[in-house]
């Protein structure tokens, strides 16, 4: 038999590790019994106390999250006590990689796509507009960001502000939720800059997504064209 059930509470311990180590991979349950095999109602039962499990079982569910069998039965391990949990996740963002939502005006890469429930987003950016009626309606979103110009010149177009040029190295940082819109203001066909969104808001990637798709669809994971 791979699993017990047993009465409500005793196994506590074990699902609120479990648990504690899902959150801090920023997985859900769904995601859980896809990465390790095991029957959603299984992790369910176990993360609400209900059952237990053997010892096969947990060499299982170790293994398909690439975590230390200690980290279910230890509450510091699986979610240190103070500050924000450790997470250890990283990805590694490649020249001419990420997931494009690409118009006429603007192409928008968004990098290190892999972690889910980032609470960064950063976007390199290629503006090609250069006029608001080319952009569309100044964006709005949860958060704050900053945008730094790594190519060209670039006008940044605020709600209350006036417009600022921003030159290489230049940068600007910057209440998301006012309206906001880079357009391209130098010579060259198009300025780029890289943009980091940041926001307590859990849903921010999917939030920035709508709204640079707004005339068009994401192309996903690719490479660059040339």
């Amino acid at each position: 038999m791979s699993e017990i059930t047993t009465p409500e509470g005793a196994n506590s311990q074990l699902g609120q590790c479990l648990k504690a180590a899902r959150q801090v991979r920023g997985l859900t349950l769904k995601q859980v019994a896809e990465r390790t095999g095991m029957a959603l109602s299984t992790l369910s039962k176990v993360e609400n106390g209900l059952m237990s499990l053997t010892y096969d079982k947990l060499l299982q569910l170790t293994s398909g999250l690439k975590m230390e069998i200690a980290e279910l039965f230890n509450p510091a391990i699986a979610a240190p006590a103070q500050g924000r949990p450790v997470t250890a996740r990283r990805s590694i963002s490649r020249a001419g990689q990420g997931q494009l939502i690409t118009t006429k005006f603007y192409t928008y890469t968004y990098q290190c796509t892999d972690l889910i429930g980032k609470r960064m987003v950063p976007i390199v950016a290629e503006v090609r507009a250069r006029s608001l009626d080319e952009f569309g309606p100044l964006l709005r979103h949860a958060g704050e960001e900053y945008f730094v110009v790594t190519s060209g010149r670039v006008a940044v177009h605020t709600e209350f502000y006036a417009p600022e040029i921003l030159g290489e190295g230049d940068g600007i940082y910057l209440d998301s939720t006012m309206g906001h819109a880079y357009l391209n203001a130098g010579q060259a066909p198009s300025a780029t800059g890289v943009c980091l969104c940041t926001s307590e808001a859990p849903d921010l990637y999917d939030q920035l997504r709508q709204i640079a798709s707004r005339d068009v669809a994401p192309l996903g994971d690719d490479e660059l064209p040339p």
